[in-house]
C-alpha cells in the first residue's frame, strides 16, 4: 500500500477504494505504523506552527503566539490522544457491527476507523494558518461520507442500515472526542497551562 495512493484513491474515488482496502490483508499495528502515525501528525505540527511561529493577529494589539515548548507540549499531546481516539472508535465500530446486520472483524473495522479520518489528517495542514482553521474542521466532515461507504463494505452492514450505522458511530466519536478533550484539558492544565505572548 503506498500512502499517497491510498490516501488519493480515499478522496477522489471511496466507491472503489472501499472493496481494494476490504480485500487486503492488514493488521492494526501497520494500519497505525504505515498510515495513521505519519498522516495524524500533519495537524498537530501545522497547529504548533500556526499558533507558536505565525501566531494569530490581533489587529492593533499585534500578533499572539503560544510558547514554542508550551504549544510543542499541546500538540504532541493532541497527536497521541487523537491516535487512541482512532484505535478506541475502531473498537466501536467492530462492537456495534451485530446490531446493525454486520459481522464483528476488529481488523476491518480498524481499517474503516483509520481510513475514514484521512481528510481529517490532510485537512490538518489548514491549521498552519490559524485564520484558515475552519477548513480543517470542514475537510474532516468528508470523513464521515467516507464512513458511511465504508462501514456497508468492511463489516458487511446491509446499505439499508448503513445511515443508522454511521450516525451511532458519529454519535460515539463526539462523545469519544468530548472526553479526549476534557483529559487533554486536565492534562494541560496539570502541565501548567499555555500562556499566549504578544510580538
Amino acid at each position: 500500500m503506498n500512502l499517497v495512493e491510498r490516501a488519493k484513491n480515499l478522496l477522489l474515488q471511496p466507491n472503489q477504494e472501499w472493496p481494494v482496502i476490504a480485500a487486503e490483508a492488514a493488521d492494526t499495528k501497520s494500519l497505525f505504523t504505515n498510515y495513521a502515525v505519519p498522516l495524524a501528525a500533519i495537524g498537530p505540527v501545522a497547529l504548533w506552527l500556526g499558533l507558536s511561529v505565525i501566531g494569530v493577529s490581533a489587529g492593533i494589539l499585534g500578533t499572539y503566539r503560544t510558547p514554542l515548548v508550551a504549544g510543542f507540549s499541546v500538540a504532541v499531546l493532541s497527536y497521541v490522544l487523537g491516535l487512541v481516539s482512532v484505535f478506541v472508535l475502531g473498537l466501536i465500530i467492530d462492537a456495534l457491527a451485530p446490531s446493525f446486520g454486520g459481522e464483528k472483524n476488529n481488523v476491518q473495522a480498524m481499517k474503516c476507523a483509520v481510513y475514514a479520518h484521512t481528510p481529517g489528517w490532510l485537512g490538518g495542514i489548514f491549521h498552519l494558518i490559524p485564520a484558515l482553521a475552519i477548513l480543517a474542521f470542514l475537510a474532516a466532515f468528508y470523513g464521515l461520507y467516507l464512513l458511511y461507504l465504508g462501514l456497508p463494505v468492511l463489516m458487511k452492514a446491509p446499505r439499508d442500515k448503513a445511515v443508522g450505522y454511521t450516525a451511532v458511530v458519529v454519535l460515539c466519536a463526539i462523545v469519544l472526542t468530548i472526553v479526549v478533550s476534557v483529559i487533554g484539558s486536565i492534562i494541560g492544565l496539570e502541565g501548567g497551562g499555555l500562556q499566549a505572548t504578544s510580538r
